[in-house]
């Protein structure tokens, strides 16, 4: 799928009224297709959004290509919008099925990019230093193994601590889905890190099936 230029520029100044606005007036503009609202969603979003998009594509180039698409479909979907006030969980979505579509696409070998120790300790490492780029490497493999479902899921509740109700609601599926999803994710990685000694050495593998 081609991605579709921006309609908001990457360096983006917009004035301090609409800096102000909550999340519902936002996106009451959005939907009326006020270029000034996306012009503040993209600056109250896009961290958010890149940051989703480079820790799944391991790539800050593609991630900025999702971005851009991403913000394309928030305009062009605006008025879909049922509650102004999750503005934020709409993105989420929007930024979900971006990500779906990419990593069918490509069928990216590396799913996953780490590259701040604050981002590993979410997972459960225990140490990070340059003798541990092989062991990530190798973790890498193995996300490569779960179903792309699994890997949004696993990804949305562990790295940006999503609340079963969130993710469901971002990936559009039902709750019962997403803790199936994270069962299973989260099972067969505990497996799978326990039979290499050194990624067990390093992670609380345990401490994903609470």
């Amino acid at each position: 799928m081609p991605i579709r230029p921006s309609p908001v520029p990457l360096s983006l100044v917009v004035n301090q009224d609409h800096r102000a606005a909550s999340d519902g007036d936002l996106a009451r503009g959005l939907m009326a297709g006020d270029t000034r609202a996306l012009a503040e969603a993209w600056r109250r979003y896009a961290p958010m959004v890149l940051l989703l998009a480079k820790r799944t594509l391991g790539s800050q180039s593609d991630a900025e290509d999702i971005a851009q698409e991403v913000f394309y479909r928030l305009y062009r979907k605006a008025k879909r919008i049922e509650d102004p006030h999750s503005l934020r969980s709409f993105v989420y979505a929007i930024t979900v099925h971006a990500l779906k579509s990419e990593l069918y696409r490509k069928k990216l070998r590396a799913w996953l990019l780490f590259e701040q120790p604050h981002t590993l300790s979410g997972l459960g490492w225990k140490t990070v230093d340059m003798e541990s780029r092989d062991l990530v490497r190798r973790f890498h493999v193995l996300l490569e193994r779960l179903p792309t479902r699994e890997r949004l899921v696993f990804m949305l509740r562990r790295t940006e601590s999503m609340t079963v109700q969130e993710t469901a609601a971002s990936m559009e599926i039902s709750e019962s889905t997403v803790k199936r999803s994270m069962t299973r994710a989260s099972n067969r990685l505990s497996r799978w890190i326990e039979a290499d000694p050194g990624l067990a050495s390093m992670f609380d593998a345990e401490r994903w099936r609470r």
